[in-house]
């Protein structure tokens, strides 16, 4: 429940606007991380393994609790500190499972003359990318939370039409699309099967249902 109301509560200031935006930026970045896992998915053909979509998982889920403090910041036009511990925390947990996961994906091949699983950025393979960003975010989460007290409860710039209203409602719907798509794509590649094969090389579904072979 929101003590304050939109009309009654105090101005936020510079820590209100950078927490908002700071939420809208984090859970864009993190969506658009797996649109960049889709677009080697279904761009260079290269089929996520067990481990990559474990860790799609939590970057989306990281991505959400970003997005709960945007639609508070969206319905009320204050965001309670029950708000932000709520949102934050997810994310936290979130990018600590997801490090895990990634962590775990880069011993598997961190042998010497192991090729390693799918394709390099910048000399790197994504679960290394994701790892290093799943820590980053657990330290941008930690500096947030050590802020937000200070914005508790105080106005943020969504509660009226203009560019805070449309990137937090544009930070929403994309992050909905892209969950979606990321689910109809882990269908399709594991078809009516309880597990994915440790290394994927088609798309289960339509072999289940007679399309292909």
């Amino acid at each position: 429940m929101h003590s304050i109301l939109p009309e009654e509560a105090p101005t936020g200031g510079l820590l209100g606007r950078v927490q908002y935006w700071f939420a809208c930026v984090f859970a864009i970045g993190w969506t658009g991380v797996v649109c960049g896992g889709l677009f080697y998915q279904f761009g260079l053909w290269e089929y996520p393994c067990p481990l990559c979509v474990v860790q799609r998982m939590f970057m989306l889920l990281a991505a959400m609790g970003a997005a709960y403090i945007v639609r508070t910041a969206l319905a009320y036009g204050t965001v309670t500190g029950r708000d932000y511990m709520m949102g934050w925390g997810l994310s936290l947990v979130a990018v600590l499972a997801g490090s895990f996961a990634s962590w775990r994906q880069t011993m598997l091949h961190v042998l010497p003359g192991d090729k390693g699983y799918g394709s390099e950025v910048f000399g790197l393979h994504l679960y290394v990318w994701a790892w290093i960003l799943f820590q980053a975010s657990v330290v941008a989460i930690g500096i947030a939370l050590a802020f937000a007290h200070s914005t508790a409860d105080r106005s943020v710039p969504a509660d009226g039409p203009g560019l805070p209203r449309t990137v937090g409602m544009c930070a929403l719907g994309f992050l909905g699309l892209v969950i979606a798509v990321n689910l109809v794509a882990v269908f399709f590649e594991e078809g009516f099967h309880w597990f994915l094969p440790d290394d994927p090389t088609r798309y289960q579904f339509f072999y289940d249902v007679g399309i292909l072979g």
